[in-house]
């Protein structure tokens, strides 16, 4: 019987489970290595690790693990999870079942982008989605913000023009702003195109040209995506966790769900903008969380 079994070996992971060892916690990871930032060249925001490689990041969090006893690091996929009583048993793709008395979701989220010809050539390289990982890279160049719903276009180009002024929102065919929202963006010389869009073109990630299917053309070097943020898989749901209004697991300021011994963090719960040391953050938070409640159940 573990202690606790975290799902995810991403940043939220990493440092949950870091914090289990030093606590003594009998603890497995389990990741199937298909992180939500795969796409990306380097990670930014994080002090001491601006810049890094997502992969190089993992690969440093998993030597610091082995100075842990307790931590183990299993690359398999975990395909369901039962509550038995007040435990949980795991079941992997390699036909292997674990037991544990908590379990901590850092299972993050998938992007669904916009089904625009191209745009997964540029994803990642010079369309980013989160000006506080990417703006600084993109500083005073020609951007533009693709969108096809209005959940978040007007905050992200609100956000944008303070990395650049030279901005324009294409919309891809949809009416998706406000006549007050377009007022705004008119007033700041933000353009706003509502023509259909061909495709995007450019050459080893970087874009150059956006193609209207009317015909227009217009230069751009990268831009911004707002895509739609998906569970990555359905453990939080399945296992009855409250989701909040944008789809994120509902916890506690330490990761507690609704569900007794169920915890969460990172993106997966949508609590704090998508990024390597929030996710990080959340992570400590929930083991701290399993660690304070394993103490007093035992104690």
């Amino acid at each position: 019987m573990l202690d606790c079994i975290v799902i995810g070996g991403g940043p939220a992971g990493l440092n949950a489970s870091l914090v289990l060892g030093r606590a003594r916690m009998k603890t497995i990871v389990f990741d199937d290595d298909k992180p939500r930032n795969s796409v990306t060249q380097e990670s930014h925001g994080f002090i001491t690790r601006d810049g890094i490689k997502p992969s190089q990041f993992k690969q440093i969090g998993k030597e610091e693990l082995k100075k842990y006893p307790d931590v183990s690091f299993k690359s398999q996929r975990v395909t369901d999870i039962k509550k038995v009583n007040k435990h949980f048993t795991i079941f992997t793709d390699q036909n292997e079942s674990y037991q544990a008395k908590k379990i901590i979701l850092s299972t993050g989220l998938i992007d669904i982008l916009p089904d625009i010809a191209g745009l997964h050539h540029f994803y990642g390289k010079s369309i980013f989605s989160c000006p506080f990982c990417d703006g600084w890279e993109l500083k005073d160049r020609a951007l533009a913000v693709l969108a096809e719903k209005n959940d978040h276009t007007f905050h992200l180009t609100k956000l944008l023009f303070n990395w650049s002024r030279n901005i324009i929102v294409c919309t891809n065919g949809k009416k998706i702003l406000t006549n007050e929202q377009l007022d705004t963006l008119n007033n700041k010389n933000i353009k706003v195109i509502a023509h259909e869009i061909d495709r995007l073109q450019g050459d080893n990630g970087q874009l150059q040209k956006i193609i209207f299917k009317n015909g227009e053309e217009i230069d751009r070097e990268g831009g911004f995506v707002t895509a739609e943020l998906q569970q990555a898989v359905p453990f939080a749901e399945s296992l009855g966790c409250i989701l909040n209004k944008m789809g994120g697991v509902e916890t506690d300021a330490l990761g507690r769900t609704n569900i007794e011994g169920v915890y969460a963090s990172g993106d997966n719960t949508l609590l704090t903008p998508p990024q390597l040391i929030n996710a990080a953050s959340q992570g400590s938070k929930a083991a701290s969380g399993v660690i304070a409640d394993l103490i007093n159940e035992g104690f």
